[in-house]
């Protein structure tokens, strides 16, 4: 808590400072650690806006043993470039994918590409502060509200849960097929979402 809370006040107070890309970011990601949905809401921006845009994905290529910036290729095993990005590329292959440990130089190389992309979409980037996005997007479980949650390793939560106030747009997954419209009500005033950002609400159809 001591440490994500002074991390905070040194970027807050610009000791540390962030980067803003020269193209436009959607940053999509969470405050609890896995399960929120973040891959499936990358792909659904990689599908609304591929058509019109040259969209990139950027992701750190977790659990893979790249450290430097990669362009994933369809043929890359997972063990080199983490098991989403490949997934991502696989399904999209028309898109670029590419990792990189350190998102600054992960955008700023996507920049000198050929075709280099004029939207970049951040796949779990909301804890990643060393880039300012243009949108924030932030997702949480509906079954695990944020503020009723602890910090790892006695909860799920791997941030402050007052960072909520970075989003411009906060999206409920996993929620019930027919949520009603207290119960949309009730969410936003568990996570302190009253008057807050643009919310949305979910739901997983098989």
């Amino acid at each position: 808590y001591l440490a994500l809370k002074a991390r905070d006040l040194l970027y807050t107070s610009g000791k540390i400072e962030s980067f803003e890309a020269d193209v436009p970011t959607i940053c999509i990601g969470g405050i609890t650690a896995g399960g929120t949905g973040k891959t499936p809401m990358v792909e659904l921006m990689v599908r609304m806006l591929a058509e019109e845009r040259r969209v990139a994905v950027l992701s750190r290529g977790y659990k893979g043993s790249n450290k430097g910036f990669h362009i994933v290729e369809a043929e890359d095993p997972a063990s080199l470039v983490g098991d989403e990005p490949l997934q991502i590329k696989r399904k999209y292959p028309r898109i670029t994918v590419a990792v990189d440990r350190n998102r600054r130089e992960g955008v700023e190389s996507l920049q000198t590409l050929l075709d280099a992309p004029d939207l970049i979409v951040l796949d779990d980037g909301f804890q990643r502060r060393d880039i300012i996005p243009a949108k924030n997007i932030l997702l949480i479980d509906y079954n695990r509200p944020i503020f009723s949650d602890e910090l790892l390793p006695l909860g799920r939560l791997r941030d402050l849960p007052e960072q909520i106030e970075r989003a411009d747009t906060v999206i409920f997954t996993k929620c019930p097929l027919y949520l009603t419209e207290s119960g949309k009500q009730q969410l936003k005033e568990e996570n302190h979402l009253l008057p807050g950002p643009k919310v949305f609400f979910t739901s997983v159809d098989y």
